[in-house]
């Protein structure tokens, strides 16, 4: 009789609705098995020898939801239709021309269309009211095309039951950045987009000392010869040098730093991106330049880059729960991550990509994502308390063994298969993140070589970790143990389903339905924002790419305080921060009756 891995019902529709495979009336899947076996299969395609050995092992390390490779590698993996395994796209630099916006629409859509989630700076189109002597009128800005990209989106459905996602950012010193920041007051406005500022140190400086902050823009893109009676260099978005920029006005740093902090405070958006850190950190920063992220801010990619994810799902490795003798099963771990290494290396070799541009990035860069899920339920079922001393150390742990054992499989990789061909070895090895990895490694990449550019990233996997019996996702908490949901169907109906959290099913199969849940059962409304925060710090130091982590505000948080949040992410090192505050525009993320909101971790909203 065949195992029935499933143990909650939402976990099985969305294996049904999203991954099974089915051609038409035919079913090809019978069961997750199945599905996990096409995968295994199918990514064991590119292996010259041993074919047969490796997809054995490939499919050990999916079953039983182990590891959770991105849904669009699990719904197109060993499929005939012509969808991308990449989760994550940053699209082409945006003209400043009809047809380079056009272009650059189409390109998006091509992108949607095949399932992948897509990121745009805005920031190289000229600001509102600035003359087009060409065709004798004046520009109407980034954010009024933002509305054209938001129309295209919420017209093509990507693959599986989820509207397309996307991300758009503007710099901090473009002139229109402030109708940037206040756009999503207006609930109607582009609901398809999740927005980011860029905010540079400069800008972070600027506050701290109360200075005055210049919006401008390059004299390049702009008309007319009587521009530049107030300019000053930047390096702008999309150029490889620094550039003379009309200062269009001055306003007081703080001014604008509150302004979104305001925003944010009040509907949940903009989300901040500290781009020069991301640059400073980025493993390639010696060949690109990135002003963009995927839709839900853990990846960020140069033009027309992609990356693949998947997620080690730490609650199967999990010994001995609820007991003295709970402890992770470490070596586990450790095969787990070569064998979802290897995986993920593989599907650049067999995916598809909308567009030849992302084809060469991917292949150049070789560039994956490996991250964990779970970890909420797992420190649960160890007895420790999310946010206590002892759980920031081991998730600190665990990540290290996830991020160093990537990476010494990335390089028995390069040594078997080659290394990634935009690698410059002896750059390489001068980047910040590869500095501060342990000298065994480093000698190795100069040894040797890596198979690929980056290799960790956290998620959301707000969609597989559902199909994994609703195991906490990411990083996260535990948002409650039990409450009901609403998930959209293929047809745009949804359909409401009863949760309980995975640790706490357990909890309740080992003692009774109604023995007291123990201290450590903590919920994500029961923690203070500051434990979310030293969360993703803890973690921070391991992940060369970023950390998707939404840090729940309650709606009484005072202002000053939430301000201040940001400021001790920027100083903790983190390359981006989000938060979401009840609030009347976008309600709240879930309630136990399910109040879902269009917010970036929302199952509707990662590129799953």
């Amino acid at each position: 009789m065949a195992t029935d891995y499933f143990t909650a019902d939402i976990a099985r529709h969305i294996w049904d609705a999203k991954y099974r495979l089915r051609e038409g009336n035919v079913i090809h899947d019978k069961t997750v098995a199945d599905t996990w076996r096409r995968v295994a299969r199918a990514l064991a395609g590119p292996e010259d020898k041993d074919r047969d050995l490796w997809e054995e092992r490939f499919f050990g390390a999916l079953e039983d939801f182990k590891f959770l490779p991105g849904g669009r590698i699990q719904a197109g993996a060993g499929v005939q239709r012509r969808v991308t395994l990449f989760n994550c796209f940053v699209m082409g630099r945006i003209d400043d021309s009809i047809d380079g916006i056009f272009g650059a629409l189409k390109e998006g859509a091509l992108t949607m269309q095949q399932g992948g989630g897509v990121g745009y700076d805005f920031s190289t189109l000229r600001p509102k009211g600035t003359p087009a002597q060409s065709v004798g009128s004046t520009a109407s800005g980034p954010v009024s095309f933002m509305n054209i990209w938001d129309s295209m989106c919420a017209t093509l459905l990507s693959t599986g039951a989820r509207r397309g996602a996307m991300m758009a950012t503007l710099r901090c010193d473009h002139p229109d950045i402030e109708e940037f920041i206040t756009v999503k007051r207006d609930k109607n406005r582009l609901r398809h987009f999740n927005l980011s500022v860029l905010v540079s140190d400069a800008l972070m400086d600027a506050v701290r000392e109360d200075r005055e902050w210049p919006l401008v823009f390059p004299l390049a893109g702009l008309d007319g010869d009587a521009l530049a009676d107030d300019s000053i260099m930047r390096h702008w978005s999309g150029q490889d040098r620094a550039m003379p920029c009309r200062v269009f006005r001055r306003l007081r740093a703080r001014q604008l730093w509150e302004k979104i902090m305001r925003a944010t405070y009040d509907y949940a958006e903009p989300g901040v991106l500290f781009i020069d850190r991301i640059n400073q950190m980025n493993n390639l920063s010696y060949r690109e330049q990135i002003s963009a992220t995927n839709p839900c801010g853990e990846i960020p990619l140069p033009a027309y880059g992609a990356c693949d994810l998947g997620s080690i799902n730490l609650t199967r490795f999990v010994e001995h729960p609820f007991s003295d003798q709970a402890r992770f099963n470490l070596e586990g771990i450790r095969e787990t991550v070569r064998l979802a290494t290897r995986m993920m290396d593989n599907v650049i070799d067999i995916s598809r990509f909308p567009l030849s541009q992302q084809a060469e990035q991917a292949r150049g860069s070789r560039h994956i994502g490996l991250g964990i899920t779970g970890l909420g339920d797992s420190l649960i079922m160890l007895g420790h308390g999310y946010g206590s001393r002892e759980s920031l150390a081991l998730a600190g742990d665990i990540m290290r063994l996830v991020c160093h054992c990537a990476y010494m499989t990335s390089i028995e990789l390069a040594r078997e298969k080659g290394c990634f061909p935009f690698l410059d070895r002896d750059k390489y090895l001068q980047g910040q993140f590869i500095s501060a990895l342990p000298v065994e490694i480093r000698n190795a990449i100069a040894r040797h070589g890596i198979r690929n550019s980056h290799l960790t990233a956290i998620a959301p996997t707000g969609t597989i970790s559902l199909l994994a019996n609703n195991v906490s996702s990411g990083l996260e908490p535990v948002f409650d143990f039990s409450y009901r949901r609403q998930v959209l169907e293929a047809d745009g109906s949804r359909r409401e389903y009863a949760l309980t959290d995975y640790a706490c099913r357990l909890w309740r199969q080992l003692h009774g339905d109604t023995a007291p849940l123990p201290a450590q059962f903590l919920d994500a409304r029961s923690l203070s924002p500051e434990i979310h925060l030293e969360m993703q710090a803890a973690i921070q130091p391991f992940v060369d790419n970023a950390i998707s982590k939404t840090i729940n505000i309650p709606e009484d948080y005072d202002f000053e305080s939430f301000q201040h949040l940001y400021a001790l992410a920027y100083r903790k090192g983190l390359k981006g921060c989000t938060t979401f505050r009840p609030n009347p525009v976008t309600g709240e993320v879930l309630t136990p009756r399910d109040k879902q909101a269009h917010h970036c971790c929302s199952l509707e909203r990662e590129a799953d």
